[in-house]
């Protein structure tokens, strides 16, 4: 099984948020800041690695994406300040 990511990006701290699953995250966070492909991200200036989280198989991480996805706003923000209370762009440490 090959290790896989849940994350969320957001253009600014409380701001429009974007939640992605991929079994690359360096590249697929890259490819969004980028702006590689048209889409809501490039379509919002969400550039901001915000929260991730690592499950084992890419099974598990899209049906936590699609549980995310259901959530309430504000859990998503609560979800966010319990594990990156400034908002930082965690990208850089993933390199």
């Amino acid at each position: 099984m090959k290790e896989s990511y849940v994350y969320i990006m957001a253009n600014r701290c409380n701001g429009t948020f974007y939640i992605g699953a991929t079994v690359n995250i360096i590249r697929r966070v890259w490819e969004h800041k980028e702006g590689i492909t048209e889409g809501f991200t490039k379509r919002y200036g969400i550039h901001r690695l915000v929260y991730y989280e690592i499950h084992d198989d890419i099974a598990n991480a899209l049906l936590r994406k699609k549980q995310l996805k259901k959530w309430k706003r504000h859990w998503k923000f609560r979800l966010i300040e319990e594990n990156n209370e400034n908002w930082d762009d965690l990208y850089d440490s993933l390199l």
